[in-house]
């Protein structure tokens, strides 16, 4: 047994030993196609001779510099390309670790930019049930993954308050039209800022489209517009967690710009670095950067790795392989084939209730009747079957459970890098629609 502490502590994983495009090897010498880019992390997939090129010039002339005393070349230059054209009105950026990072700093920001105009009663978040926002207290405070909140729920903030998703497939009512069923929802985010006192309400937290705790949701049409109207309405900002769904893994730059809004403050994670190095953050709307400047003039807030300069290197790589070879028309070609190729395989499927998605980042539902939306007892741990299933025909996936409420219904995530060409896209759905079958037929 290994002395590392992996996810599981009654089996160690197989060895990656190393990366090719979209292929990851295992120490058999297997061929593993990366059909989720880990966590749609790996947008450009594995060995971009051009970030890693990055890496090692940044590495030759500077490693690491504190930021309580130094800024760096490439930490200016990715909130260049961030921000320097102001997206949005977005006109700031911070660079952290990880996504979760992300979330605490957009948290503390918010509520900091309330205390810099002579707003201390706002305390209050509110956020989505079956939402994820990271693994850290303050993000998984805000997040609704009831899963993975239930240990540490006596550790939690009260500060957070959670209303319904946007989950047409199970929580739009028969007969409820969109714009019904969208009202309803604006109507619940209404209720919950009167419940709390429209006053004391900070932001409301919500991911774009929502990753891997409810498996690729989007929102309606005209969903975030409403829901920005109940925040405006009451002073409130609006922060939108592109950690998963955001830097073009859903065809644009930035998911908001597909749903006619735009965020006070976006966290950006996974697809910034592409996993060459960790690095996510925030952008920030100038109005919130105009708050704190004339208050203290500074962000109460600080990690010793924030903005570090060969994680940004990276990321600056990335980004620029992104627009130079202009990969976004490739998320957007190779996403439609990826959903063609999915409703082919599974939309007469059985046990398969919903196929949703956008972009490169698409998932199944599974049930076990698909009239009544019944799904299979959790403790068949049908999810972890498709992932070994996968795993056994050359196919890395992200299947999880817990989709409905933490504890029952199974999805299965496919996020393949950008780079994806359209015969690979075909054998990631082959592969996928084999190890479905198998894991179902396992029961």
């Amino acid at each position: 047994m290994s002395h590392l502490v992996h996810r599981s502590l009654h089996a160690d994983p197989p060895l990656a030993l190393r990366g090719e495009g979209i292929y990851l090897y295992d120490q058999s010498g297997r061929a593993i196609i990366d059909g989720s880019g880990g966590a749609a992390v790996a947008c450009l997939g594995h060995g971009h001779p051009r970030v890693i090129e990055a890496i090692k010039a940044q590495l030759d002339k500077l490693a690491y510099a504190h930021t309580a005393l130094f800024s760096c070349e490439s930490a200016e230059e990715l909130a260049d390309i961030m921000v320097g054209h102001r997206p949005g009105g977005l006109t700031h950026a911070y660079f952290c670790s990880s996504g979760s990072e992300g979330n605490e700093a957009a948290i503390k920001m918010a509520r900091q930019y309330f205390l810099e105009i002579g707003q201390p009663e706002r305390t209050r978040f509110i956020a989505r049930r079956q939402s994820y926002h990271g693994n850290t207290l303050g993000a998984l405070s805000a997040g609704g993954n009831a899963m993975r909140r239930a240990p540490y729920q006596p550790l939690l903030s009260p500060a957070f308050s959670h209303v319904s998703p946007c989950y047409a497939y199970r929580d739009r009512a028969e007969g409820e039209s969109d714009e019904q069923y969208v009202a309803r929802l604006a109507a619940e985010l209404e209720a919950e800022f009167q419940r709390l006192g429209p006053d004391t309400v900070i932001a409301f937290m919500a991911e774009t489209v929502v990753g891997a705790t409810l498996g690729c949701v989007t929102a309606l049409p005209g969903y975030f517009p409403a829901m920005k109207a109940v925040c405006d309405r009451h002073g409130a900002l609006l922060i939108l967690d592109e950690v998963m769904s955001g830097m073009g893994r859903c065809g644009a730059l930035h998911t908001w710009e597909q749903e006619g809004v735009t965020p006070d403050i976006q966290i950006v994670a996974k697809g910034l670095g592409g996993g060459y190095q960790p690095i996510g953050g925030i952008l920030v709307h100038g109005r919130v950067i105009e708050g704190l400047t004339g208050g203290t003039g500074a962000f109460m807030h600080g990690h010793t790795y924030q903005a570090h300069p060969v994680a940004c290197a990276a990321a600056v790589a990335v980004q620029k392989v992104i627009a130079e070879e202009k990969l976004l028309d490739n998320v957007q070609a190779m996403g439609a084939r990826l959903e063609q190729r999915l409703t082919e395989r599974f939309g007469n499927h059985r046990h398969v209730g919903d196929i949703r998605g956008r972009g490169l980042f698409w998932a199944i539902e599974l049930v076990e009747d698909r009239a009544s939306k019944s799904v299979f007892d959790p403790a068949l741990k049908l999810n972890e079957r498709v992932k070994m299933q996968a795993y056994e025909r050359g196919l890395a996936c992200y299947p999880m459970g817990g989709t409905i409420d933490g504890r029952r219904g199974d999805h299965a995530i496919l996020a393949p890098p950008y780079i994806a060409t359209a015969a690979q896209i075909d054998e990631i759905v082959d592969r996928f629609g084999e190890a479905v079958d198998a894991a179902l037929a396992s029961l």
